[in-house]
């Protein structure tokens, strides 16, 4: 490894630069007895030269390799059944019968919000929920919970081959459950970690706390370089069902979240990008808590009967819009090239300065994004992205199919998404891989990838929930809606945005 090291073509260089100064100063030493004081002279200037060659190229090269490490994505795990049962539509209307606290037209409604969703009959619902409903207990809670996180978690490093005690990084996100220990506390216990490892407990998030979670470790690596980092996102739903008649606005999360989780696998080990799958090159948070308006539209408050649920207000689907808008501005200048960024300017200077009428130039991201991966929260939330982004079918595909296989699983949503791709054989060497996720707070956020090599879907067996089913997707005669589904596809628009 230290010779593979020495003698990459950059160092070589280097060190090439520098034996040569030591020889020629040598030979300098050696001429000063025999020449005359005029090349004495001449051989210092051209030494001087040499020298400062040597340090323009020695500068770049320590900031490049010293200062900041890359962060890699050695892999990850998204879960699948898991001993957890399938909801399919009859599943569902059986559940809701169990229902004693619930109206009968309320739970109607929540059938057809399912009905309308995008999602399929093949997500996944914890068996003690849909046997105790309104009775279930916080042991059964932290049963689902639990169970996830250990199954990825296990998975992923057996397959990487990487020791749980060698893990110098823990980050766990659950927006609304949050035990006593903690996730990230039962994570060290389970997995048998290092006393010494730096681990965090994320909550209250939403469903952006995946990417947040994945910018705290990425920061934590350049920080403590030479190391990995494990990120497990999950969220549940046995504690969270809302039992209520207060509002219709709580009663859609009810037919769209189900069971997932996701654990990553960081490092910034340079020896780590001859074996991992990509490579972060942006990640970045828009928070607009600042602005009362988007922090106040959406709460997690109880109803006048103290039955729990999200309370969203009526600018909520404005605060998304606007979320994702100033995200984009401030993202696009380290994605698109500086051709495509002069032509936005040119249109911008157009419009707001010379006053001269027409249409803001739009810029056509995927000319450098090869895939994308939009947060699976409802089928009106892929779609509206996808179209704000102007992206073709096949591009809000992994996003949609991810929303009809599994649900919206919170956080963990944006990987089920990327493993879609990657089941495919979609993942070539150099593509470019975006990931967009929503959140209460209210935030936008978002992830960059570079693939560093084809992935081959063969060997992703293990980690991959895809794998049994991908011959079966595309799927797409279930996901056209009618028109009179509107105001359930905005209903459940606006919670898998709360979310």
């Amino acid at each position: 490894m230290v010779m593979l090291t020495l003698f990459s073509s950059s160092r070589a260089c280097l060190w090439a630069l520098c034996m040569l100064i030591y020889v020629y100063a040598l030979r300098n030493r050696a001429l000063t007895l025999i020449l005359p004081e005029r090349w004495h002279q001449l051989n210092v200037c051209i030494l001087s030269v040499l020298s400062m060659i040597a340090v323009s190229i020695c500068i770049p090269f320590v900031l490049r390799y010293r200062g900041k490490s890359s962060c890699y994505l050695v892999d990850f795990c998204c879960t699948e059944e898991e001993g957890n049962a399938s909801v399919t539509f009859t599943a569902f209307h059986e559940f809701l019968a169990t229902w004693k606290s619930v109206h009968e037209t309320n739970l109607r409604f929540m059938e057809r919000v399912l009905h309308r969703s995008g999602i399929g009959e093949e997500s996944y619902a914890p068996p003690r929920l849909i046997a105790k409903a309104e009775r279930t207990s916080m042991e059964d809670a932290r049963a689902e919970t639990e169970s996830l996180i250990r199954a990825a978690a296990e998975r992923l490093l057996q397959k990487v081959g990487v020791h749980s005690k060698e893990i110098d990084i823990l980050v766990v996100n659950s927006s609304l459950f949050n035990p006593v220990p903690s996730l990230a506390a039962y994570t060290v216990n389970a997995l048998r970690m290092r006393s010494n490892v730096k681990s965090f407990n994320l909550a209250g998030m939403g469903c952006s706390a995946g990417l947040i979670a994945l910018a705290l470790a990425s920061d934590l690596l350049r920080v403590h370089p030479d190391s990995y980092a494990l990120v497990i996102s999950t969220e549940n739903i046995t504690r969270n069902m809302y039992f209520g008649n207060a509002d219709r606005s709580m009663m859609v999360a009810n037919a769209l979240f189900r069971c997932g989780c996701s654990a990553v696998l960081l490092s910034s080990k340079r020896r780590s990008r001859r074996h991992a799958k990509f490579r972060l090159m942006r990640c970045l948070r828009t928070h607009l808590g600042a602005d009362q308006k988007a922090y106040d539209c959406v709460h997690h408050i109880e109803d006048d009967k103290g039955i729990p649920g999200v309370s969203l207000q009526f600018n909520l689907v404005e605060v998304a819009g606007n979320a994702l808008r100033t995200h984009i501005i401030k993202l696009a200048p380290s994605i698109l090239a500086w051709n495509e960024l002069m032509k936005v300017l040119a249109s911008l200077v157009k419009q707001k300065v010379l006053k001269i009428p027409g249409k803001m130039y739009e810029p056509d991201f995927k000319k450098y994004i090869d895939h994308f991966c939009i947060h699976p929260g409802g089928r009106a939330v892929v779609d509206a992205i996808g179209k704000g982004l102007k992206l073709s079918p096949s591009d809000v595909e992994p996003g949609r199919m991810a929303l009809y296989r599994f649900g919206n699983t919170s956080s963990s949503g944006i990987w089920y998404a990327l493993a879609y791709s990657e089941a495919k054989g979609r993942l070539k060497k150099g593509d470019k891989i975006w990931q967009i996720g929503l959140g209460s707070g209210f935030k936008c956020n978002s992830a960059v990838w570079e693939v560093l090599r084809d992935i081959d879907p063969a060997m992703c067996r293990p980690c991959n929930p895809w794998m049994s089913c991908i011959d079966r997707y595309p799927v797409t005669s279930t996901l056209e809606g009618s028109d009179n589904a509107a105001p359930l596809q905005a209903a459940a628009s606006t919670i898998a945005v709360a979310s």
